[in-house]
Parts: C-alpha cells; structure tokens; sequence
C-alpha cells in the first residue's frame, strides 16, 4: 500500500481512537484484553505528542512524545482490516527520521514481549531490548505506570530502543543512552 504519511490533522483526530480500538481487538485472541477507558491517542490529543497519520483519511497512526530526552513511541495502530500490509513500517520510519531531524539520540517504546507484531516486529526494524541500567526516569515512570494500570498482568512488557545514527567507532554507542537521563 503506497499510502502519503504526514502530520496529523484537526480533522484526523476524531477517527484515530476508532484506529486503537480495533488494532486493540486483534490482541483478543491472544488472550490479552486491555482494560476499560480512554485509548492511549484519546490520552494524547491536545497535549505536546507529535501525532502522524498514514493514508487521508487515515488508516493507521503513531503518536511520539519527548522522554528524557528522547523520542518516546507511545502508540502505533493500524487499522485492524489492514495490518499486514506495510503500514506500519512506513508510519515507524517517519517517527525515527522526525525523532533525528529533531536531535534525538533514538527511539524508545514499550510494548508485550511475545505478541508477533511487538518485539518481534520492532527487532525486525532495528530495535532492541534496552537494558534497565540504561531507563531514564522518564522510562522508569512509564513502566510503573504500566504496572499500576494493570497492563504487564496481560502479558510480559519490554522497553525497546533504536539509534537515530550508527555506532560511533570508539568509545560509547552513538543514540544509545550511557546515562539514566538519556533515555
């Protein structure tokens, strides 16, 4: 699917949590069923997240917000009649090449360690698991927060991290956090 992915628009809120929804029933055969409430991008609208969109009107989304001095991935969806099709690759280099255009160091997000299109799929677009030495306190807030909603009891979480830029060639990696504040 050759889809134009771009910023957001008023006009494109409305239909995004309707995106969430459905991409959050495909975990249903897996045994995971998110709790009551609003959706992550119904959290995010009308605050400081960098919200994309792919397709107009939109067919998938990816929300990203500033954390320790990172790019954070808080959402991506897909909606759920169209997964499978490339969409969310191309809404997840828009968020590495904003998150670099923007100085950020990398990408980081969290998500369930064992559902096919979690970590499996990010590790298959340059994301690995970010060892807990290395969780800033941004992080540190958004695991706990996890545990407090109840969200690892559905399924065993991760938080994963991409460079925006290759290794350096001597000394630490370049867009890897080497301090609990970078991400």
């Amino acid at each position: 699917m050759d889809l134009e992915v771009r910023a957001a628009a008023d006009g494109d809120l409305a239909v995004l949590p309707e995106i969430e929804r459905g991409a959050d029933g495909l975990f249903r055969p897996l045994g995971i069923v998110f709790p009551p409430g609003p959706t992550v991008i119904e959290e995010l609208i009308g605050t400081d997240a960098d919200i994309i969109v792919a397709g107009d009107p939109p067919v998938g989304f990816a929300a990203v917000r500033d954390v320790d001095g990172a790019a954070y991935l808080e959402q991506i969806a897909v909606r759920a009649g169209l997964t499978g099709r490339g969409i969310g690759v191309p809404l997840l280099e828009a968020v590495r090449s904003r998150a670099a255009a923007a100085g950020s160091p990398g990408v980081a997000l969290l998500t369930f360690r064992d559902v096919p299109w979690n970590m499996p799929w990010y590790e298959r677009h340059g994301f690995a698991e970010l060892p807990e030495a290395r969780w800033g306190p941004g992080l540190r807030a958004h695991w706990d927060a996890e545990i407090e909603a109840g969200l690892h009891e559905l399924g065993p979480r991760v938080v994963m991290w991409a460079p925006t830029s290759r290794p350096a060639a001597c000394g630490a990696a370049a867009g890897t956090p080497s301090t609990p504040s970078a991400g």
